[in-house]
């Protein structure tokens, strides 16, 4: 059974719409490269077309009714959207879910060494990479520090065109003859992501280096006054002796963020590839850029919560955008915590439908789409795929009814009933769809966020848009299927 591509369908006014929406979709992953870069600019878009706070809501214990739209966040890292529809919240959700964290390399919290006129931050992995492919890289930091003042400084360094970057340094080929005989798991070990950030020192003169003034006399003659002025001297000068690299870096920081090294105590900062995405190909057909797994389909599904604008739904419609699927949706942001369903009985109890029964059997009767990204066929690794059930770029929309690894292990895997009420939905809308599964079996194999929210009894099918190159610095998808996700995340909102 083959799918036809969807690019064939399309008219005038269906390539100037798919242009619009992945031209806003690059700016989105251009400018937000951090899940809380993400839930921020999402809760902007979002307050720009009627959405209100829930907990302005539960403080002032307004009742919620048809047509309201509300938001709730965990942490400023995940973030839910709903748009309440006339019937019964006990009768279910249409719910689109995905993931807006993605793999990338975290500063540790004591990140700062110096080695040979050399200055490093030291980083440990975030989520599955291959760490060959982070050397050389142009990198960027995101971030936040926090203080112990209750201030938090934002980070973004990298991304304009007058900023540094920083980078993973390589072995050159001339001395890699023992590195090139390695495994690739072992070419670069996680230890060794370190990133360069600085060659110069910090040169203190020597009237500064000891606390003194050459033209001060009286301060050269007190020896307490030479002690107290060098015990209120920047703790990056007095570093400078032995670590001047350091120094002079911290320095810079301490200018332009006001921030000392223990700071990074209570920093999140996240190293990144620097740059914005762009149109890939000739034709223009393609996205390559940094976080496409899973901002594609955090995006499409964002794009489809709000182009609902003020559509009068019989079922309540709800995006949940969630942090640390790449690590297994833990913590306090992830899909397994009790964000999603502490919001779900706010708004119930809001609405007049409190209490755990009605909660539970709203959340039975919900229908969801856990939205993640599918491995695109690339003929340069055909061996890794079993084609008659690959998912394809410019083919549209994938469903996988499960994923998982070698017996479907850890997989939800929809029903046939479910999976028929999907095809559906997509047909009766017009939506190119593809089914595919995660490579051959035994292969290899993947998860998503769907088994958690599975546990309630709704129903939950995976789907996405393909890319080439998952999980590496720069990923591939197809404009064609970024707009039929649009498409099919918005049909599913309104028919489902």
């Amino acid at each position: 059974m083959e799918h036809d591509v969807a690019w064939k369908k399309y008219d005038e006014a269906d390539l100037e719409a798919l242009e619009q929406l992945t031209a806003e979709y690059i700016d989105f992953i251009s400018d937000n490269k951090t899940e809380r870069e993400c839930a921020a600019a999402a809760i902007a878009l979002a307050e720009e077309r009627g959405y209100r706070p829930l907990d302005e809501a539960v403080r002032e214990g307004r009742a919620l009714r048809a047509g309201d739209k509300v938001w709730a966040q965990a942490h400023g890292k995940a973030l839910i959207l709903a748009h309440l529809g006339s019937a019964p919240l006990a009768e279910g959700f249409n719910i689109l879910g995905a993931h807006l964290d993605s793999p990338r390399l975290d500063l540790k919290q004591n990140p700062f060494s110096e080695s040979n006129g050399l200055a490093h931050l030291d980083t440990h992995y975030y989520g599955g990479i291959k760490n060959y492919q982070w050397v050389t890289l142009p990198l960027a930091l995101h971030g936040v520090i926090a203080k112990t003042d209750g201030t938090v400084v934002e980070v973004n360094v990298g991304e304009d065109a007058g900023d540094p970057v920083f980078c993973v340094t390589d072995l050159l080929i001339h001395l890699a003859g023992k590195q090139m005989g390695k495994k690739a798991s072992e070419v670069v070990e996680g230890e060794d992501l370190d990133i360069l950030i600085g060659n110069r020192p910090l040169v203190i003169e020597k009237d500064e280096a000891d606390g003194t003034d050459d033209g001060d006399a009286a301060a050269d003659a007190d020896p307490a006054a030479t002690e107290a002025d060098a015990a209120d001297r920047p703790v990056y000068e007095k570093l400078a002796e032995k670590e001047p690299v350091k120094a002079f870096a911290l320095k810079l920081l301490a200018e332009k963020y006001g921030i000392a090294e223990e700071d990074f105590l209570s920093a999140e900062i996240e190293a990144v590839p620097a740059g914005r995405a762009r149109d890939l190909g000739f034709d223009r057909s393609m996205v390559i850029g940094y976080g496409q797994d899973d901002r594609v389909c955090a995006f499409t599904s964002l794009a489809a919560q709000l182009a609902l604008a003020d559509a009068a739904l019989e079922k309540t419609g709800m995006c949940v955008l969630v942090d640390k699927e790449e690590i297994g949706s833990v913590g306090a942001t992830g899909m397994a915590s009790q964000f999603f369903e502490n919001t779900v009985a706010e708004i119930m109890e809001l609405a007049g439908e409190g209490g755990p029964l009605p909660l539970r059997r709203a959340l039975a009767a919900s229908s969801m789409l856990s939205s993640d990204v599918s491995a695109g066929f690339d003929p340069a690794y055909a061996a890794a795929f079993e084609a008659k059930n690959s998912a394809y770029l410019g083919r549209g929309l994938v469903f996988n009814k499960y994923t998982g690894s070698r017996g479907k292990s850890g997989s939800n895997d929809a029903s046939a009933e479910y999976v028929a009420r999907i095809r559906r939905v997509m047909g009766d809308a017009g939506v190119s769809f593809q089914t595919a599964e995660l490579g051959k079996v035994d292969v290899g194999g993947g998860g998503t966020i769907a088994y958690i929210p599975a546990k309630y009894g709704m129903d939950v099918i995976d789907s996405g848009v393909p890319v080439l190159s998952m999980h590496a610095p720069w990923e591939v998808t197809s404009k064609a299927d970024i707009y039929e996700a649009f498409k099919g995340y918005e049909a599913f909102l309104k028919n489902a």
